[in-house]
């Protein structure tokens, strides 16, 4: 499934709560073999942080020559505008990324967003080709040209960034259930939670805690599979 050579991707949306970083997280690094490095306002406190700020732009462009390994840079969207505006000060920075990624959900404002975000994009001078689109947290997969018709609409007229119905990302659980893993590390955790669960020499609780592990990780493996779907639309064809 992994991609042999280094991409460096982009992940945003003007808007929030479209699942950026579980994409990032849970669909691209682990796929791609690769970093994180998200792109957050830094606390206020000053407390050492992992993320840096979109106005860091040079700094994260730097950073990126030096790593040998896939990246994917998850953008806060507090940070999109910043970061966009950096990018165009520098001449050519667009290059050094491979696809920018723009998750959308269903909700008008999003869908808004998501196509403003597409303009700025074109605007910097990012071709259609590395603009690709996610449709998440989607209901029913048949009805996504109708729920997503001001994105379809918009594309059919200006044909300036990748569409694939196909590139859907359904609603589930999981992804408030689990905390640590990824959804792929859960799917081929090969621990056998049935067995654990089922153990009558087992405290009452133990067993249910067991239970709650064995039900992420079947509803896991189910996602995982529909993740390497979406990234084989996305990126292998």
């Amino acid at each position: 499934m992994n991609i042999n050579k280094k991409l460096t991707i982009m992940v945003l949306n003007f808007s929030g709560n479209v699942g950026k970083s579980v994409i990032s997280r849970h669909l691209l690094a682990p796929r791609l073999d690769a970093q994180v490095v998200p792109v957050e306002t830094i606390n206020s406190d000053e407390h050492e942080t992992d993320s840096i700020k979109g106005s860091q732009f040079s700094t994260l462009v730097e950073n990126l020559m030096t790593i040998d390994d896939s990246v994917v840079i998850d953008v806060g969207a507090s940070n999109v505008e910043s970061l966009l505006e950096e990018m165009k000060k520098i001449a050519y920075s667009h290059e050094d990324f491979d696809y920018f990624v723009i998750p959308t959900v269903s909700e008008t404002k999003q869908q808004q967003d998501t196509i403003k975000t597409i303009i700025e994009l074109n605007e910097i001078g990012i071709p259609s080709e590395k603009i690709r689109l996610i449709f998440n947290k989607v209901d029913s997969p048949n009805d996504v040209p109708t729920t997503f018709h001001g994105i379809f609409n918009y594309h059919q007229e200006q044909q300036n960034f990748e569409l694939n119905p196909a590139a859907i990302i359904r609603k589930s659980d999981i992804y408030g259930r689990i905390a640590g893993k990824t959804i792929k590390e859960l799917s081929d955790d090969e621990t056998n939670y049935k067995e654990l669960a089922t153990d009558k020499t087992k405290p009452q609780e133990e067993r249910l805690y067991w239970s709650s592990q064995l039900i992420n990780k079947r509803l896991a493996v189910g996602v995982n599979s529909e993740l390497d779907r979406v990234f084989n639309v996305l990126f292998v064809g």
